[in-house]
């Protein structure tokens, strides 16, 4: 999977015939952001990775959905083994505090990158122990399959990522505003066939704002509501690339009977 000094590159066709290499991180970060307390948001969680079964570092976020399930995004486990998991909850912080639990399995999507660059990109953690909700540990809300929201409407991404595009992980859970990105003009700057209807992206109008490495998985949040969970992205933060985020509203049902 990704390492702070290992990127994916991707060759894209935009809308006028031309090819556009892009260099996307395989996870996400929060740039731009700013420091808040886990008491803002309970329903986040942080999955820590170890490659020695020892030490663990974040790697990814998610989302509570109930007292022994978290979602996701898929590529955050796809081709790694589930002991090399876990996931704190209730803390502000990634290396300590809340509570750690263990990983009982993973379960991804069955069309998981089919039909498309990280086309489906969503998964469910399932947790070994059950969860305690007290002030800090809540289960989130996530879109219904109706959910929709027009373009440029505020919005929040959270997560424990880089700071800085090839920067420092954070420690503290930071959260970011955005604004949604009209759907032609982000596939316009993807091409259509890298960005489709089970996406949604989000941005900033000017450089320094977005979501990147080690936030994949995490909400994209509207009234606290998960409606995107954040997938890719190149060079995190400009205001050219916005992020990119699968559609939770797609995935509903799914998800409910699968948590």
């Amino acid at each position: 999977m990704w390492k702070l000094n290992v990127l994916l590159l991707i060759c894209l066709i935009s809308a006028e015939e031309s090819t556009i290499c892009v260099a996307l991180p395989r996870k996400e970060r929060i740039v731009g952001g700013s420091v808040v307390n886990i008491n803002q948001y309970p329903y986040a969680a942080v999955m820590l990775v170890s490659t020695n079964n020892a030490a663990f570092r974040q790697d990814c976020g998610g989302t509570i959905l109930n007292n022994r399930s978290i979602m996701s995004a898929a590529h955050c486990w796809v081709g790694r083994h589930n002991t090399r998991f876990t996931v704190r909850i209730g803390s502000t912080n990634a290396n300590s505090g809340g509570v750690v639990h263990n990983v009982n399995r993973h379960i991804t999507h069955p069309s998981y990158n089919v039909g498309g660059f990280m086309n489906n990109d969503i998964g469910i953690v399932r947790l070994a122990t059950v969860i305690s909700f007290n002030n800090n540990v809540r289960a989130g809300s996530i879109a219904g399959s109706n959910f929709h929201l027009p373009d440029n409407t505020l919005v929040w991404s959270i997560g424990w990522g880089l700071t800085a595009w090839q920067g420092n992980l954070s420690e503290q859970l930071r959260h970011v505003q955005l604004r949604t990105t009209n759907q032609a003009e982000c596939q316009r700057i993807y091409g259509s066939h890298a960005v489709n209807a089970n996406m949604i992206c989000a941005g900033w109008h000017t450089d320094g704002r977005g979501s990147c490495t080690a936030d994949s998985g995490g909400p994209l949040l509207h009234n606290h509501v998960a409606f995107g969970i954040v997938s890719f992205g190149t060079n995190c933060g400009q205001a050219r690339w916005p992020g990119v985020y699968t559609r939770v509203s797609r995935y509903t049902s799914w998800v409910q009977s699968n948590s």
